[in-house]
């Protein structure tokens, strides 16, 4: 017996879906305008998650051009059937929904296959299903906005099905709505999932918007078509009742899976709240599942998400990761990204050995572009970010340091500038239209270390140069404005490395000798 904390999988990692095969577990999540898209996990315990890489690791497989920060790339599906995985998703800015294949869930995955205009709204899903003969069937669920009377109010959209034909990867035959939602008047039934279990077909579906009101419902039918009928305990998971002050909120978007020795578990996202606000973004949560009347029932007399999941067995012996960051290989770790294009597919970010080397591009944080810009996800409201750096600015904009970034709107950035006519670092921090400077002060040249360390909702940035005395910038920064309360927006915060000449050419760059994100 051994214990799974929550969140499985700390911060910006929405939307989870799971698929296990064999002994193995995989789960993928949401990864809007980052990229690479949509990371992969592994484990066999579920309880030591580690990213074996991302599925869509190629600009021909995931186009983002001007995508806005919380579009792209919406809640994938991982399925696996006869030796191919098979992963769903929804590209809401370029393309549409699409299916991609690989032998192998770290890849490579496939060039995707776009279904087109018939394969209507968002969330995409499939399932496998064999008939009494042998013949294997693909079914394609989604939601979609209301067919019959329109869409008469903000989330008025109903979840369909249609079979899918895989070696042509084309819907045929009939599409058919087979559910509104447990609610009335329902908002956004979305997440939509099939499963099969003592003949009976279950419609699993997140609802009441990804907000505080989100849930989990299911419904059941003894047709993959219909009708569905209603869990009479809807919604079977919800936080929504526990009120604004309990710290994990925004529950739903479930998926199950079994272990194949009778227990079963589901995986969903919530948010965690630190002094009222979430900065961290939707993380993935693990949770009990037993059955009762052939209906699930999640965390059976607790009814609510758990701080451990107790599972039975051995734990996996997972070596502890650390998130230091050098750069002695070609090539970014899994874990890190880039905002809307492949950035070494552009630049050679290794051209110094041991070096990460961002060029002072044109673009900015600001916009919706590809900015020289490597960042992991924030998972904690406890930690140190740190970096070693060698740049030299010298001409008037040219800047590079650290980000915090939540959006194009909302960030911090702590850098070495050039600016009026001589080197500052600057703590600059964006709510909104307007940038305010929160520190400054003039700064020697040479190589320089720059420390964030978060605290809650306040961080204190220094910074050292040439090994010399360590110095504080800003103290008690206020971080709550890159929260999704006041920012909006379906991502969390992720914080990195970057370079910018704020529009002007430039030959500029800065090298990166490591770069930590350490959690405490």
């Amino acid at each position: 017996m051994y214990f799974a904390k929550n969140p499985i999988l700390p911060g910006f990692r929405p939307d989870p879906s799971i698929c296990r095969v064999g002994e193995d577990y995989y789960i993928v999540t949401s990864s809007f305008a980052y990229f690479p898209g949509i990371p992969v996990y592994h484990c066999r315990d579920l309880a030591h998650w580690e990213q074996i890489g991302n599925v869509l690791t190629r600009q021909s497989q995931l186009p983002l051009e001007n995508a806005g920060h919380s579009r792209g790339i919406y809640a994938p599906t991982l399925r696996y059937h006869q030796g191919i995985f098979y992963m769903i998703t929804t590209n809401v800015s370029h393309g549409g929904n699409f299916i991609v294949t690989a032998e192998k869930p770290e890849g490579p995955w496939s060039e995707p296959y776009y279904l087109g205009d018939e394969a209507e709204g968002i969330d995409p899903s499939l399932f496998f299903d064999e008939d009494e003969d042998g013949t294997v069937h693909c079914y394609y669920t989604g939601t979609r906005p209301n067919h019959k009377h329109g869409v008469r109010y903000n989330g008025d959209w109903e979840i369909w099905v249609q079979e899918i034909d895989l070696k042509t990867m084309k819907l045929t035959g009939e599409s058919r709505k087979i559910w509104k939602g447990a609610m009335h008047h329902v908002i956004w039934p979305e997440g939509p999932h099939l499963y099969k279990k003592n003949g009976y077909y279950y419609l699993m579906n997140a609802e009441g918007g990804t907000g505080s009101n989100h849930s989990i419902t299911i419904s059941r039918s003894r047709s993959v078509w219909g009708p569905y009928e209603g869990n009479p305990n809807n919604p079977i998971l919800t936080h929504r009742h526990l009120g604004n002050a309990y710290p994990v909120t925004a529950v739903g978007h479930g998926d199950l899976v079994d272990d194949g020795h009778g227990n079963w578990y589901v995986v969903m996202l919530g948010s965690r709240k630190c002094e009222g606000y979430v900065n961290t973004g939707r993380d993935t949560f693990l949770a009990k599942v037993t059955w009762e009347d052939d209906w699930p029932i999640v965390n059976p007399g607790v009814g609510m998400l758990e701080p451990a999941v107790e599972l039975p067995g051995n734990p996996e012996e997972v070596s502890p990761k650390s998130r230091v960051y050098h750069f002695f290989e070609k090539k970014l770790p899994a874990d890190c990204m880039t905002l809307r294009e492949p950035l070494w597919e552009k630049y050679d970010l290794f051209e110094r050995e041991g070096y990460l080397r961002l060029p002072a591009l044109p673009q900015t944080l600001r916009e919706k572009a590809c900015p020289a810009f490597v960042a992991v996800r924030q998972e904690e409201y406890g930690y140190l970010a740190s970096a070693g750096m060698e740049f030299q600015p010298c001409e008037e904009g040219e800047e590079a340091g650290l980000a915090i970034l939540c959006d194009e709107d909302h960030q911090i950035r702590f850098s070495r500038v050039f600016c009026d006519g001589k080197v500052q670092m600057v703590l600059c921090r964006c709510l909104g239209a307007e940038e305010e400077i929160i520190g400054k002060e003039e700064a020697e040249e040479g190589r320089i270390s720059l420390e964030i360390r978060g605290r809650g909702q306040k961080a204190d940035f220094y910074y050292k140069v040439n090994g010399k005395e360590r110095k504080l910038l800003a103290a008690d920064v206020d971080m709550s404005g890159l929260s999704t309360e006041l920012a909006g927006g379906f991502t969390g915060c992720c914080i990195g490395m970057y370079a910018s000449s704020n529009g002007k050419d430039s030959a500029n760059y800065a090298d990166f000798a490591w770069f930590s994100l350490e959690n405490y």
